[in-house]
């Protein structure tokens, strides 16, 4: 799969999710196999440029090839100068959000709120693409709601406009999170444009990255929620598709060493105070599903330090390693003990 002049090692890709796909996690997708990673949205307001929030999210020190920068707003001048800012800054695709469906980025008429404007959409896209000698691509739900999926609409004037690529969640903007994904809509705008297209929602299995690529005939996946607490999920999908085969999950010696690598990352990123509290809700993703972490949880979510956090997490791994720092390479390499 192909993004402007950058030909992607593989089609499966992080979803940027605000909150979640910060520096440390996208670097450690990367590193376990995801072929493409989008940061977080990053407010096209000049005015807020400076705040810790932006500063924390235009940070992209020692971020590979290509660096995708996605950026929200409702005006079409500010959104492309913003382009041109994040492009000098290192940015070498510019992502324009109009999928996100908060109610603080739509109540601005951000997000997947613009699909409700059509003329607003087109000026948008002409706007960014004109601005900038970058690749442009750009993030959208079905539509506004299930009894106006304008999807396909959307989709031939993006691509009438240059957009490089698509990427599309399987609901609208009403349905929020809610409900299942439905890919319909996906295959039609897949049918209806010849850009490369990202289908998104609800991929958590690598059986179900299959049936949704060839049911969609879409050129690659975007995984947002499935990521979360599992970033091995990128390894097991493209070990499908690749050869039909499902990997085994994660020994508990490599969830253990994962999650004290992403930790380490956080705390180092954000600093100590902030990189711990922010560390808490990926420790809970990591743990949701596994035995007897309920206890250790609650402990969890009230450590105060980054010592804390990681004497917990060797009282809940007792048989794994606890000295040093997990290797991402070793995790998603498909030889030695940590592959498994």
């Amino acid at each position: 799969m192909q993004i402007g002049p950058y030909q992607l090692p593989n089609p499966i890709a992080l979803a940027p999710m605000a909150g979640v796909t910060d520096r440390p996690f996208r670097q450690l997708c990367r590193e376990l196999g995801a072929g493409y990673v989008v940061t977080e949205m990053v407010t096209s307001n000049p005015k807020l440029r400076k705040t810790r929030k932006s500063t924390w999210r235009s940070n992209f020190e020692d971020e590979p090839t290509p660096l995708a920068v996605q950026i929200v707003g409702s005006e079409p001048a500010t959104l492309a100068e913003a382009a041109r800012y994040n492009v000098s800054l290192g940015a070498q695709i510019i992502d324009i959000n109009m999928g996100c469906p908060a109610k603080k980025v739509c109540g601005k008429l951000g997000g997947s709120a613009l699909l409700s404007d059509i003329n607003l959409v087109e000026a948008i896209l002409k706007a960014v693409v004109a601005a900038v000698d970058a690749p442009v691509t750009l993030k959208i739900r079905t539509g506004p709601d299930t009894g106006n999926r304008n999807g396909v609409e959307v989709a031939r004037i993006a691509e009438q406009c240059g957009v490089a690529a698509l990427a599309v969640h399987g609901r609208t903007r009403a349905d929020r999170f809610n409900g299942e994904a439905e890919y319909e809509t996906i295959r039609a705008i897949c049918e209806s444009i010849s850009i490369p297209v990202f289908a998104n929602g609800d991929v958590t299995t690598a059986p179900q990255a299959r049936e949704v690529l060839d049911y969609t005939g879409a050129a690659g996946l975007m995984v947002g929620r499935g990521a979360q607490g599992n970033p091995w999920i990128f390894r097991e999908l493209n070990h499908y598709l690749q050869t039909g085969e499902i990997l085994p999950p994660p020994l508990p010696t490599v969830v253990h060493a994962v999650m004290r690598d992403h930790l380490q990352r956080l705390h180092d990123f954000y600093g100590e105070t902030h990189g711990v509290r922010i560390a808490r809700k990926h420790v809970g993703w990591y743990l949701k599903e596994r035995n007897n972490s309920k206890h250790i949880l609650y402990d969890l979510m009230r450590a105060q330090t980054a010592k804390e956090q990681f004497q917990l997490l060797e009282q809940h791994f007792p048989d794994a390693p606890g000295a040093g720092h997990a290797d991402p390479s070793r995790v998603a390499s498909t030889e030695g003990p940590l592959a498994l």
